[in-house]
This record gives structure tokens, C-alpha cells and sequence, in this order.
């Protein structure tokens, strides 16, 4: 598996115009074959997913880009960074690079991407997997809106914020030794002046309506819920209600896992990938 570093250094980039912005977005991609998108969620990049996708790039081009304001995508203070807008990065992203029809991996604010992806765009989605995912009214959480605050931006360094998210995904990865490259690679991006307002610019993006203006039932890609069955920030009740609402959908529950399932249990992850995906 890469190092963050080396991730990082094998990051492509391209342009993508978000509501009159031409953004600049990153994205790492390996493997050839029918494309799979992976989206990550808030406060985390691309590389949340580094230790999943090992049996998907021997079969199928694998694409999984930093959402704008998020990575090493573009940070500058003048967009939008909620899961509206990036869904435009997505629809611009599919297009830039000529994908056709995909299917859409994606995990908390990404799998909320890939609802309203799914349902705007029917033909364009085959197979769609959610991961511990936001949906309906089940965001944001407290921790979240705190951080959205305005004023967090003008009181909080680059080390505050890193000390914050060192204890965030200290306290929620699952057992007791963390991965410690798996949480550098979650703090790096930001770590800088512009990192600070830039994840305080997506905590105030989150907007509850941009997931309740979707009713999943106009998803008609297969569907495959994977989720952690000890998360305390997107229970499994929610799965529970998408997997009323999907028709043609699957829920399979991982135990001994809490919010960031593809660091918790990359084998279980990648083992129902590949069979959701591949088989």
C-alpha cells in the first residue's frame, strides 16, 4: 500500500467548472476496464479508500478524486463545498474524462454525492455502494456544525486543527492501535492557513436539504449497503430506511467497526467490493 506521500505524488489533475468556478481537482486513478468512482466523505481525501481497491484495479479503472475544498484539490476561499456542489464536480469530472457510465463507491458525505448522483442521472449509475453514508435528515452531526462556525477559522491554527482531528479519528477508529499512517493522511491536507478555512468552509457547507430533496427511491442502480455497526455518527437505522426505500439492495452489516469502515475493515471491504463489483 502507498504512503500518503506517495499517493499524493501520483495525484492527476484536471479542471472542472463548479457554478462558474474553474476548479482545480485531483484524483488518483490506477487500472484499466469499466469505470468505478470512489468518493470519500468530510474530514477526510482519496486516500481513505488506499487500502480497498487492490482487487478492483486488475479488472476496472479505478477513480477516486479529493472533493473540491477537501485534499489536494483546489482550497481557495470562494466556493461552495457542499455535497450539491459536489456533485457538479462529479458530473464535470465523468465528462472531463469520458467515463460513460460508472459505478459509485462512496462513503459519508461521498455516498450523499452518490444518492443525488444516482438519482439525477438513472442510466448513468449501474452499481452503487454506500458506506456508513450520510442520507434524508441524519446530518449534520454536532462535531460538524461546531466546526462550521465562522469564527473557527479566525480562532483555530494548524495545529489546533491537527490536534482536533488527531483526537477525532483517535477516538473512533475501531480498537486500540490505529493506523498512524492511515491518520497523517487524514490530517496532512490540512495542515496549513488555508487548510484551516478550508475544512471550516466545508463544515458550514453541510446542509441537511441537499439530502432530504432526494428521495432515494428513484435510485435504480444495484445497491450495496456496507456498514459499520458501531458507528455513533451515521447509525445503521439509516441503512436500515435505504435499504426499505432502494429496490434492488443489499445491506451487509460489518461488526467491530465504527465510522471509517474502509480503515476498519479493508479486508471485509475489499472482499464485498470485489464480489458486488467483479463477480
Amino acid at each position: 500500500m502507498k504512503s500518503y506521500d506517495e499517493w499524493a505524488e501520483a495525484q492527476e489533475h484536471t479542471t472542472v467548472e463548479v457554478d462558474g468556478h474553474d476548479l482545480d481537482v485531483a484524483y488518483y486513478e490506477e487500472g484499466t476496464g469499466e469505470p468505478v468512482v470512489f468518493l470519500h466523505g468530510i474530514p477526510t481525501n482519496s486516500y481513505l479508500f488506499s487500502k480497498v481497491i487492490d482487487p478492483l484495479v486488475e479488472e476496472r479503472r479505478v477513480i477516486l478524486p479529493d472533493m473540491v475544498g477537501y485534499g489536494n484539490s483546489q482550497q481557495t476561499d470562494n466556493f461552495d463545498r457542499s455535497i450539491r456542489a459536489q456533485e457538479v464536480m462529479i458530473r464535470g469530472l465523468v465528462d472531463d474524462l469520458g467515463l460513460g457510465s460508472i459505478d459509485f463507491v462512496g462513503h459519508d458525505l461521498g455516498g450523499g454525492v452518490g444518492l443525488r448522483f444516482a438519482s439525477h442521472y438513472p442510466n448513468e449509475v449501474d452499481h452503487l455502494v454506500l458506506s456508513n453514508s450520510v442520507a434524508y435528515d441524519s446530518w449534520p452531526i454536532k462535531i460538524i456544525t461546531d466546526l462550521g462556525l465562522p469564527e473557527s477559522a479566525r480562532e483555530n491554527s494548524p495545529a489546533d486543527i491537527q490536534g482536533m482531528l488527531d483526537d477525532l479519528f483517535r477516538g473512533t477508529l475501531y480498537g486500540d492501535d490505529p493506523d498512524e499512517a492511515f491518520i497523517e493522511g487524514m490530517k496532512t491536507p490540512w495542515n496549513s492557513e488555508e487548510g484551516v478555512t478550508s475544512l471550516v468552509r466545508a463544515a458550514g457547507s453541510t446542509n441537511t436539504c441537499h439530502t432530504t430533496e432526494v428521495d432515494p427511491r428513484n435510485v435504480t442502480a444495484d445497491t450495496l449497503l456496507l456498514w459499520g455497526l458501531e458507528d455513533e455518527f451515521q447509525p445503521v437505522r439509516w441503512a436500515e430506511r435505504l435499504e426499505g426505500d432502494i429496490d434492488s439492495c443489499e445491506l451487509v452489516g460489518l461488526e467491530e467497526s465504527n465510522h471509517w469502515v474502509p480503515a476498519d475493515r479493508p479486508e471485509a471491504f475489499r472482499e464485498h467490493l470485489a464480489r458486488f463489483l467483479l463477480d
